[in-house]
């Protein structure tokens, strides 16, 4: 999910601040978008009663962009986005980091003009456009992701609301606002009223939760919830009970419809804005009628409003949590829109871990520390804990010739439980992915991942009691100039394609904790995956093992291929090549149509597929493979008919020459 430095989420599909990642897709690389836009609103009233509304993100059909209406929210000049983690290997590791992916960032609604340029900070008022009226609010915002299998569906959006005014703010309220839409972009491109209007929504009041599904735009292949979740929300001292949680505190679902009037019109003012924070369409008489409503295809946005807080002083601060939660749906065999319970189980599931994530020590939700739950003893409330699985294990994989070795260190055996404080570890499980998972409409890595092998530690009567001498080296192995890591454990995959991309992933899991109610954890798959690619090793003697093509012939749409139809996410795979060498291909006239270097580090890093169905970052090829686009120098698509080619060593000058049939 993209965030950006205002503390807005989503980025409008090629907003003014795209970037090429997904504004908010799940699964990973799916192609399966669930949001527009979204962002932070604080509505209340100053001294003399008067309403005023900062929304930091509204409907635009272009999105965000410096100076727009009703983006209220700033930051000075040079202002960023940063970015910490939790995780001990990540280069962005921070003991200050609260999850494994933190952004933060600083921003306010008290500029009149968007700091380094002309442009006034405006909002709409019933069809004109006039002056930003700021609450005097300064923001710190931060967001947690954490990539446990159990909790890598949510994102916490967590904002510290400082009253920097000279005026108190009284009957504030605090919401979430987005422009969900849930699409395939794989099969649908982004764009145009088609696109939006097909999305269902609904409320469970119960958990503070508005969501969004297809309701007829992908269907079957968009089987999934895009949910807005108020977590809590406290003072500076961490608690609940402070008193200007007003007695009737409340949440507050509202939901409005593009270009309705009505009921589902969207709000047009300030005061209208307030009404729609302050009004829930979750407490009207006629709620269940709206229910069934909100649940056909349209175009609508969601708002979630906690509040009134009584009154936030000058200098005073509250803090707000959010979450964005997404969940695959379960299918009951009845059509979307009848929207189920079953349906959403998952959604449900999901959201519990959410709730979880910032209760923390607040395991019962009261607000107070009670005996037991200050587990690391500072007196207060530490939010976001979740319970860990074993650290993720560090991993080493080699491509073979029709085989991929992984290799893994014992750190996960170290690991420490922030809830139970024992080293739990129990043992490890080794996936692979199903051959040409990567090649379908909807790229799911994380439901194509089979498991392969599990070992864990014997005679505790948990899990297999296999033990783990099958997979223990003799003796440790380092790799390269790294001597400090040590590969204690080996697992080969045998019988593997060559040329085809084969995800792996090694995990550990522990025990279970029967006191805490908790099950067997296990550390997240995707977040230790390699893109393997077996193939031949390096080529020690062009001359004798000649270098090759495959497949050859090559017929245009070849399987390995997936369905884009991008001129650049073509490969033909050139074979037992040296360490170092130049490849040329040339037509039968001779006329040199393209050319490029090798070496046994190649990643993919210049050809498109990689980019399109793999990972270049994390990529692992055999040393002695490395795929052509089937374009010219000039980028050109080149015709059907016979080709040339040769192999030149760059370490001894020694040259071969081939050729390759291409068949459209």
């Amino acid at each position: 999910m993209t965030i950006n430095n205002l503390g807005m989420i989503g980025n409008a599909f090629k907003g003014s601040y795209y970037t090429g990642s997904p504004s908010c897709q799940f699964p990973a690389k799916s192609g399966v978008e669930h949001l527009f836009q979204g962002g932070l609103w604080v509505g209340g009233k100053n001294s003399n009663g008067e309403i005023s509304v900062t929304t930091g993100a509204f409907e635009s059909s272009a999105g965000y962009s410096a100076g727009s209406p009703n983006f209220e929210m700033t930051a000075p000049v040079g202002a960023t986005l940063g970015e910490r983690s939790s995780l001990f290997n990540s280069p962005l590791y921070n003991p200050n980091a609260i999850s494994h992916q933190d952004f933060y960032a600083d921003f306010t609604d008290r500029n009149l003009v968007v700091p380094g340029t002309s442009k006034p900070v405006t909002q709409t008022a019933t069809g004109t456009t006039i002056p930003h009226k700021p609450l005097g609010l300064d923001v710190h915002f931060e967001s947690y992701n954490w990539n446990f299998v159990f909790a890598n569906f949510f994102v916490i959006l967590n904002y510290e609301i400082t009253n920097n005014s000279t005026q108190d703010i009284d009957s504030v309220y605090f919401a979430t606002w987005a422009d969900g839409v849930i699409r395939n972009v794989n099969r649908t491109a982004p764009g145009g009223t088609a696109f939006f209007n097909k999305g269902g929504n609904g409320y469970v009041d119960s958990l503070y939760l508005g969501y969004e599904f297809d309701a007829a735009g992908d269907v079957g292949f968009t089987e999934s919830f895009f949910a807005l979740k108020y977590l809590g929300a406290s003072d500076v001292d961490g608690t609940n009970k402070d008193p200007r949680f007003s007695p009737n505190f409340k949440v507050h679902y509202n939901t409005w419809e593009f270009g309705s009037v009505g009921l589902y019109a969207a709000p047009q003012s300030d005061l209208e804005r307030y009404v729609k924070m302050t009004d829930g369409l979750n407490y009207r008489s006629d709620w269940n009628t709206i229910q069934t409503q909100i649940s056909q295809p349209s175009n609508r946005s969601t708002l979630i409003t906690a509040g009134p807080f009584k009154k936030i002083r000058s200098g005073e601060k509250v803090t707000v949590s959010f979450a964005v939660i997404c969940a695959k749906k379960v299918d009951d065999g009845l059509p979307n829109t009848a929207n189920t319970v079953a349906q959403k189980a998952n959604l449900l599931k999901n959201t519990s871990w959410a709730q979880t994530a910032y209760n923390g020590e607040d395991v019962n939700a009261n607000g107070i520390l009670d005996e037991g739950e200050d587990v690391d003893e500072n007196g207060k409330i530490t939010r976001f804990v979740l319970p860990s699985p074993p650290n993720i294990p560090p991993t080493k994989v080699i491509a073979r010739d029709n085989a991929i070795d992984i290799y893994w260190t014992k750190f996960a055996e170290e690991s420490v439980d922030p809830i139970s404080r024992k080293k739990d570890f129990e043992g490890y499980k080794i996936y692979k992915s199903k051959l040409g998972y990567d090649v379908q409409s909807t790229i799911d890595v994380a439901s194509n991942l089979e498991l392969v092998a599990t070992y864990d530690k014997p005679g505790d009567k948990i899990g297999y009691d296999n033990g783990f001498e099958p997979i223990t080296l003799a003796k440790p192995v380092t790799f390269g100039e790294d001597t400090t890591t040590k590969y204690y454990y080996k697992y080969t995959l045998n019988n593997i394609q060559n040329g085809w991309q084969y995800v792996v992933a090694v995990t550990a899991f522990d025990q279970g904790d029967e006191v805490n109610n908790l099950d067997i954890l296990e550390s997240a798959p995707l977040a230790n995956v390699y893109h393997v690619f077996a193939g031949k090793p390096a080529n020690g003697n062009i001359k004798s093992t000649d270098p090759f093509v495959y497949p050859n012939p090559y017929y245009a749409g070849a399987s390995w291929e997936g369905p884009s139809t991008r001129a650049e996410d073509k490969k033909l795979m050139f074979a037992n090549l040296p360490k170092r060498a130049r490849v040329r291909i040339f037509s039968l006239a001779g006329d040199l149509i393209d050319s490029f270097e090798h070496n046994q580090s190649y990643k993919g890093e210049d050809a498109g597929w990689y980019s399109t169905y793999s990972s270049v970052s994390n990529t692992v090829f055999s040393g002695g493979e490395h795929a052509w686009d089937l374009l010219s120098a000039n980028s050109q698509i080149i015709a059907r008919g016979l080709y040339l080619y040769s192999v030149e060593d760059l370490d001894n000058n020694k040259v071969f020459q081939g050729k390759f049939a291409v068949i459209k």
